[in-house]
């Protein structure tokens, strides 16, 4: 099930205890006129209205919000992934850990292949930070699955390469996680006919993955423009 529209509203709306595993890439609030480097051009970092903290008037309250709203969701054996820079990730995690939130581990996504600095006045920025928590005491590892991926223990810091070029088919969106790193997160955590829940959709990864690995899903984007790139590319599996 695919909504268009604003999350919390959304997902006020979804029935208690409804999902199992929850995907999240919320704003990271780099979005200050700054530049970077992409495919070896100068860009702009801005991302979008939805990416300004000018365009919010309580970012903590926001946050606060859709991570209540989530934990609301989740099955008490439920987990949740949030996904963030130094930018935010701290004040997720500050406001997870108020909610109720157990966290599991800080998984480190190291990128193989990150952009080149613009500015040679620091270290490249090659990783970013997602956070594994849980509801209550109980939650779904398949750490076998994730034993063989590797033939031993798996760490928590991935080293995954950043999005391919096939993935964009259906369209762009600046801000796109790669294949690889949601197809070991949902299989990391959810079983074959669990409900995964995206509330921050973008192009539509989470709920793509989710179906070719046999779960339903629920996403939620307020772009119209990303809305249907995401509806797009689920329809062509």
């Amino acid at each position: 099930m695919l909504y268009l529209g604003d999350c919390i509203e959304v997902m006020k709306r979804l029935d208690n205890d409804s999902i199992d595993l929850v995907f999240a890439d919320p704003p990271y609030f780099l979005s200050n006129g700054g530049l970077s480097i992409s495919s070896g051009k100068v860009v702009s970092v801005n991302k979008g209205e939805w990416d300004d903290k000018t365009s919010y008037q309580d970012i903590n309250l926001f946050t606060k919000n859709w991570l209540f709203e989530c934990y609301r969701l989740l099955k008490p054996t439920g987990t949740i992934w949030v996904s963030g820079t130094h930018h935010n990730i701290f004040d997720v995690e500050k406001e997870m850990k108020k909610i109720g939130f157990k966290i599991i581990n800080i998984v480190i996504w190291h990128k193989s292949d990150p952009p080149p600095l613009l500015y040679k006045n620091k270290f490249r920025f090659s990783y970013e930070m997602i956070i594994w928590a849980k509801k209550f005491n109980r939650h779904t590892f398949n750490y076998d699955k994730m034993f063989q991926v590797c033939s031993k223990e798996m760490d928590d810091v991935w080293t995954l390469p950043a999005v391919q070029k096939f993935e964009k088919n259906f369209g762009y969106h600046p801000t796109q996680k790669p294949e690889y790193l949601l197809e070991r997160i949902i299989m990391a955590s959810s079983n074959e006919g669990d409900i995964i829940l995206d509330p921050f959709l973008g192009s539509g990864t989470t709920c793509y993955v989710a179906k070719k690995l046999k779960r339903s899903y629920v996403g939620i984007e307020k772009e119209q423009k990303y809305y249907f790139i995401a509806k797009n590319r689920i329809e062509s599996i």
